[in-house]
């Protein structure tokens, strides 16, 4: 076991490259042409790989090189541990330059397009990614993104994170009930309703309304799931202003919701990994959110 340890420390990719150049251009002059080195270089490469192995690799002759059956065996191996290598490398050397940022339902909002716009004119070097994962982490958990957009009530202890802004609730119902044709709904109105709740990445909790009169509910699984139990007017649903902007629906109307406490938005990621645009990221989303207060809404 220790020998065959001391001979994997001795490997280096430059055997493997030489190797997988002299069967790719069929000579030693052309691998050596192709490598950058010299033909003897090539040689005494080849010949200290099959030292490490203790295998020929090649039959070689004046006019030919063939792979022994050792040796085919050994270039396949050789073609899949040199691209895991460049890959490697690849994906270090450019993975600052691409930003993640997941979230569960709505991104940034009504801001969304607004970032990403801006993003693009001053950061063009750092490629903007969004990714939409149903999880309470958007994503941040699976280790699919550097930062995450989180409006959902969770435990933020695991992760750094930062307050970039608050949403306004609305009232998501069907086009057709009654209510959408009024301007706006009170909290205290909904326990008479059945609200549509999305356990795992929801923003809404029965404790808005004091124990003892709160709605009926129906528990849905995604946005998809939320969206068509409002449609069919079985249901009315509660949500940030974030939906409203990203989620039109024929079918579905959307009205302010009164008396209710907004829901704080935030990015969260982690703190062992921080991408280098981290903090760049969250200052323009908090500008977005900041530019809320100074700039008049339009009704939605």
């Amino acid at each position: 076991m220790d020998e065959l340890r001391n001979r994997a420390a001795g490997l280096e990719l430059k055997h493997l490259r030489c190797l997988v150049a002299i069967m790719d251009t069929g000579s030693f002059t052309d691998a050596a042409r192709e490598l950058g080195i010299s033909q003897a270089a090539v040689s005494r490469t080849l010949a200290a790989l099959e030292s490490l192995l203790g295998v020929r690799l090649l039959h070689r002759t004046s006019r030919s090189i063939a792979p022994t059956a050792t040796g085919v065996q050994a270039l396949a191996r050789a073609r899949v541990l040199l691209a895991g290598a460049d890959r490697l490398v690849r994906e270090a050397t450019t993975g600052h330059t691409r930003l993640h940022i997941g979230h569960a339902w709505s991104a940034f909002g009504r801001h969304t397009t607004e970032f990403q716009r801006r993003w693009h004119q001053q950061h063009p070097e750092t490629e903007l990614r969004l990714i939409r994962h149903n999880t309470p982490t958007g994503g941040l958990a699976e280790g699919l993104c550097d930062l995450a957009v989180i409006r959902a009530p969770i435990d933020l202890t695991p992760w750094s994170h930062a307050l970039i802004g608050q949403e306004a609730r609305y009232v998501a119902l069907a086009s057709d009930d009654p209510w959408a044709r009024r301007r706006s709904i009170r909290l205290a109105e909904l326990p008479g309703r059945t609200l549509a709740i999305d356990r795992r990445t929801g923003t809404t909790a029965l404790d808005l309304w004091p124990e003892g009169d709160r709605p009926a509910v129906e528990y849905t699984h995604d946005i998809d799931d939320w969206l068509a139990a409002i449609a069919t007017g079985r249901c009315i649903g509660v949500t940030p202003q974030a939906t409203a902007a990203q989620y039109r629906r024929d079918g579905i109307s959307y009205r302010p919701l009164r008396d209710a406490k907004p829901v704080p938005v935030h990015l969260i990621w982690r703190a062992h990994t921080t991408h280098p645009a981290t903090h760049t990221a969250i200052a323009l989303a908090a500008d977005l959110y900041r530019e809320d207060h100074r700039t008049p809404r339009a009704r939605t």
